[in-house]
């Protein structure tokens, strides 16, 4: 019987080197912290957070069916379902016939919608420059250097 080889070496785990481990803990807590101060400086408090993405998502990405706002908002298309009639109750979305798929509806901004995320940009904008500018020089040219490598990891 021909012996059996012995199993592939296992590559061992390196353990994050403490400092790391501790810097990705502060980059989380900052993150989050900052995330939900964020969120409370809206123009519109009626509507959910969830509604607000959805509207950020139209404003950058453009029209899309709703299964495809689905998709990239990372819920269920019977959740997508109501929260484009709400939207459209409140006069911020409209749906349009699919220009390829009768079956199907293209979910499209307002003018009112484009109107409240210009507004809740610029009071949220204004609030982080209030707070940014509590920074010294080092402080905020180290933030200004991690803007680009916060926003690519926000879209991994």
């Amino acid at each position: 019987m021909p012996e059996l080889s012995s199993p592939l070496p296992v590559a061992e785990e390196t353990p994050d080197p403490p400092d790391d481990v501790e810097a990705v803990s502060l980059l989380r807590s900052g993150i989050m912290r900052l995330s939900r101060r964020l969120k409370h400086q809206r123009v519109d408090e009626s509507l959910s957070p969830t509604e607000m993405s959805v509207l950020g998502t139209l404003a950058r990405c453009g029209s899309a069916t709703p299964g495809e706002l689905a998709r990239k908002e990372h819920v269920q298309p019977p959740s997508m379902t109501r929260i484009v009639a709400l939207l459209e109750a409140k006069g911020l979305v409209r749906l349009e016939p699919h220009p390829e798929d009768r079956r199907q509806k293209v979910v499209t901004q307002t003018e009112q919608a484009e109107a409240m995320l210009m507004e809740s940009r610029r009071k949220r904008n204004a609030w982080l420059a209030e707070l940014v500018g509590e920074l010294d020089e080092d402080e905020w040219a180290t933030l200004r250097a991690a803007a680009p490598v916060l926003e690519k990891l926000a879209h991994l």
